[in-house]
């Protein structure tokens, strides 16, 4: 029998080690793309198992067939495909978990190679086997060597890009040899006895068995050829996208630079990649945006989206570079890398630079128009005066109070410039915003009394605090409360308001006043902006100026015919100690009405 089973031996193992090899090279096109195909992963992955075990299956029945080994047919053959394939497809998985690359590496290599002893040691389970006997110094050596083998070849795939055939033959080659070390291993004594018609009929199955094996192993051999094909091309696609992009694209490992294409090595100024790769990013970067580039590595590795953050560096001639970076985490053979989107900025920066000064240069010039128009007209009044008194005219006196005015004017306008000059320097104090309100009505009631006006006032009885300048935050009041007042030229009523809204207290002053049209309320806060005759348009902006300076806002509604209404938006901020709290957190309500006044008159 053993003649019968022997013949030429080199033939049926070449034949078992061309299969083998196929099924390996096959196996590892298989599962060599998955980034590509992540909605078919678990497909892909059971598709390799099954390749690998029926190669590995396929191998190990024809091995048999050139040794004196008796072929059992059953269910132990079942046994032998379904754990290679099982143990594949574990090893499979654990190389694409997110576990250390040694851990993965070594629990993958052990994960096969127990695969392929069960093809030779599940035979001693069969009903069929009354004995056997074990050489355990060489079924150690050929685990051993099953195990070394599977992690080299694991390794060569992971980590050495386009080694595909390489890891395949190499895992051929070991699957092989463990094979007929381990049938050297294994002594059995059968229970039956092979007759010659039992051997026709196991050669007949495994004929038909080993040929469909080999058919299905042939079929996805086609298709993951055609998978590579397809992946090959898209590819050279994404690598022509990468090289020809107009902004930098990188690959950041252990803050060092693993990839730059051609626009990111011609915006760095570098003759070469040597220049740049394997060296620190931040030896090109600029030393003040260090730690930001830390934290935006240490934010994209959580997997947190980040908007693009501008960063400055320096070319390889150290010359600056201004840019704009967006990053991403990703796995380069099947290490944890950045990738990063660097595009140059300079040019918008200079852009920018001369917008925002064309911009100061027309802001100055329409200040110095305003101020020059502005002061000119009580310089000429002045002017004019001059000639009269040297001229020995009569009636100096009058002269000189009308000169006085125009100086008071013109001192006017230059102290509300310098109010929007640099900032100065003042005391900050809490202060109740309803002190300061009713001090400012009791200050332009006799005012709004020429002019026929009633201020109707609700202060509330909560009090109101604010840090601020006292007198700074009574000229915004006075401001807006006296234009009020000069906008109503036939009379009526302003209702002035204080109130609180969660974080914020609104001093509110509406009147009854013409109202003030959609296309003018954008102009107003502007220097020399006014609808007075005898206004010089800076109160507002000096007023906008204080309520921006003490961290506050204002908001102006308006519709023609109804009135004007001014909200004064400032942040309440309660002092840590308050004396006196029940003083403070009452105050009797004004009511300022014209009516009484005249009758206790």
């Amino acid at each position: 029998m053993s003649e019968l089973m022997i013949g030429d031996k080199w033939m049926p193992l070449m034949l078992a080690l061309t299969i083998n090899l196929f099924a390996s090279i096959t196996m590892y096109s298989m599962i060599g793309h998955l980034q590509m195909l992540r909605v078919m992963r678990q497909y892909w992955l059971l598709s390799g198992a099954l390749v690998y075990g029926l190669g590995l299956w396929v191998s190990h029945f024809i091995i048999l067939l050139t040794s004196d080994t008796m072929i059992l047919i059953d269910w132990t053959i079942i046994v032998k495909l379904f754990s290679i394939m099982a143990s594949a497809y574990g090893s499979f998985r654990l190389l694409g978990s997110r576990l250390p690359h040694t851990i993965r590496l070594l629990g993958c290599s052990l994960l096969m190679a127990l695969g392929t002893s069960s093809l030779i040691y599940s035979t001693l389970l069969s009903v069929q086997v009354e004995g056997y006997s074990i050489h355990y110094q060489l079924a150690s050596f050929s685990f051993l060597f099953s195990f070394l083998g599977t992690a080299v070849s694991f390794y060569i795939f992971e980590r050495k890009n386009g080694s595909m055939l390489l890891a395949g033959l190499l895992l051929g080659f070991t699957g092989i040899i463990m094979q007929l070390l381990g049938l050297e291993t294994v002594t059995v004594i059968y229970s039956v006895v092979l007759t010659a018609d039992r051997l026709n009929d196991y050669m007949q199955l495994l004929s038909i068995v080993l040929g469909l094996a080999t058919l299905v192993i042939f079929v996805f051999s086609l298709v993951a050829r055609y998978v590579d094909r397809r992946y090959t091309s898209m590819n050279e696609r994404y690598k022509l996208l990468v090289e020809t992009s107009i902004d930098m694209i990188a690959i950041i490992h252990d803050e060092k630079w693993e990839y730059i294409n051609r626009s990111g090595l011609q915006m760095f100024a570098a003759d070469s990649e040597a220049d740049m790769l394997g060296k620190p990013v931040y030896q090109f970067l600029q030393p003040k945006f260090h730690t930001v580039l830390k934290r935006m590595l240490q934010v994209t590795k959580q997997r947190v989206r980040q908007s693009p953050i501008e960063l400055d560096w320096f070319t390889v001639q150290g010359k600056p570079l201004h840019t704009e970076v967006i990053e991403t985490s990703t796995k380069l053979s099947g290490k944890p890398v950045f990738q990063i989107i660097i595009r140059d900025i300079s040019e918008r920066k200079k852009n920018e630079e001369l917008l925002i000064n064309s911009e100061k240069l027309y802001v100055a010039g329409q200040l110095a128009a305003g101020i020059a128009h502005e002061i000119r007209n009580p310089l000429t009044s002045l002017k004019g005066f001059l000639q009269l008194i040297a001229s020995g005219r009569n009636n100096s006196k009058n002269y000189y109070d009308i000169m006085k005015s125009e100086l008071n004017r013109i001192e006017s306008i230059v102290s509300e410039l310098l109010m929007l000059s640099k900032p100065q320097i003042y005391e900050l104090a809490y202060k109740d915003i309803r002190s300061i309100m009713a001090d400012t009505i009791t200050l332009l009631e006799a005012q709004a009394i020429l002019h026929n006006i009633e201020i109707e006032s609700n202060l509330g009885e909560e009090a109101l605090w604010v840090r601020g300048v006292e007198n700074q935050l009574k000229q915004v009041f006075i401001n807006v409360l006296k234009n009020a007042i000069e906008v109503m030229m036939d009379g009526g009523k302003i209702t002035v308001t204080c109130l609180r809204e969660g974080n914020r207290i609104i001093a509110r002053i509406a009147d009854r006043g013409p109202g003030i049209p959609q296309n003018q309320l954008s102009k107003i806060g502007q220097p020399f902006y006014t609808t007075k005759e005898k206004g010089t348009g800076l109160g507002l902006m000096v007023t906008y100026k204080i309520v921006d300076n003490h961290q506050g806002s204002i908001e102006v509604k308006s519709r023609v015919g109804d009135g004007t209404t001014f909200d004064i938006i400032l942040p309440f901020q309660i002092p840590a100690e308050v004396t006196d709290v029940e003083v403070w957190n009452k105050v009797t309500p004004i009511h300022r009405l014209r009516q009484e006044d005249e009758s206790a008159s």
